[in-house]
């Protein structure tokens, strides 16, 4: 707060807590927090051998993502200072940036022929939605009827729809809307949901009811919207710790944070996969193949004490 009573943001300050100016109000002093976050994967047809440490920096690498052949991964990092979109080949060589925003891209997700992938940006304070062809490398902008914040979004089956959640007075919603643009339409008007995931078959629509210790509910996209719970399937940890596949969903529970589990749609049993000795922290992803689970760790917790000279 200045003395004339407005707010000002400052962008040299991510992730900063416990701020404190000096006596003559020109020095700032914060604590900066960082974690080392990687990408690990499992083999989930043999659970009992040991994880590969698959893409790794001295930041965050986040949200990865399969390609629909398996070939390329697409995550989240902070690798280069701000949040962008990378690719890699699927032994984790071969980096390259797709997105240069300078501002907080994540939830990277492809599109059904592997030729796009779209993805949420995060800057000036609002959320947008950008589809990028690989080979082109150009991002733009989805552009719908609805003025509001629009994040987490994801590609029905057949690629015709972009599914994403935007804000409104009383919470966020689930609207889809063609992937070339156009007028959104409203799926639940439930408040704070996130994180849409199509079955493959194309019948339903999953997604988290909140961001933390969270329900999965789902919505027929065949009769009307009617929406339900997923029955059989717990609190999950977080909205982004789940994922579909054509069987089943692959989540980590909130009571058993470090547990990998599988609910099997046919048998509406659960049973685990195996057991990480850190945390979780954001994105899962199955192989097309179903062998190969990818998925984020928190490794280390850090935080530095800066200082800034001459503030005002």
């Amino acid at each position: 707060m200045l003395a004339n009573g407005s707010v000002r943001r400052l962008d040299f300050a991510p992730n900063a807590t416990w701020p404190t100016v000096s006596l003559r109000s020109d020095k700032l002093a914060y604590s900066a927090s960082f974690d080392n976050i990687n990408i690990w994967r499992q083999d989930i047809l043999h659970p009992h051998g040991s994880p590969l440490k698959l893409i790794s920096s001295t930041r965050e690498e986040y949200d990865p993502q399969y390609s629909p052949d398996g070939r390329h991964i697409v995550f989240g990092s902070t690798r280069g200072g701000s949040a962008e979109i990378w690719m890699s080949d699927a032994d984790g060589y071969n980096l390259v940036q797709l997105s240069k925003f300078n501002g907080s891209s994540g939830t990277p997700r492809w599109s059904p022929d592997g030729k796009e992938i779209v993805f949420d940006l995060h800057r000036s304070g609002h959320f947008e939605i950008y589809i990028e062809d690989i080979a082109e490398r150009v991002p733009r902008k989805l552009v719908t009827n609805l003025r509001k914040d629009m994040s987490t979004p994801n590609w029905s089956r057949d690629g015709k729809w972009i599914y994403f959640r935007s804000y409104e007075a009383i919470g966020h919603k689930m609207y889809r809307s063609a992937a070339a643009g156009g007028d959104a339409i409203l799926l639940s008007a439930q408040p704070d949901v996130i994180s849409p995931q199509e079955s493959y078959d194309g019948k339903v629509l999953f997604f988290a009811a909140r961001n933390a210790n969270t329900g999965l509910r789902m919505i027929s996209l065949q009769h009307a919207f009617a929406e339900s719970a997923v029955d059989g399937v717990p609190p999950v940890a977080s909205e982004n710790l789940w994922t579909v596949v054509p069987g089943g969903i692959y989540f980590v529970p909130a009571d058993t944070p470090r547990s990998l589990r599988y609910f099997d749609f046919a048998s509406r049993k659960i049973r685990e996969i195996f057991q990480v000795e850190k945390d979780f922290a954001r994105g899962l992803s199955v192989s097309p193949d179903g062998r190969w689970l990818l998925y984020s760790q928190v490794d280390e917790e850090n935080s530095d004490i800066m200082l800034v000279e001459n503030f005002h």
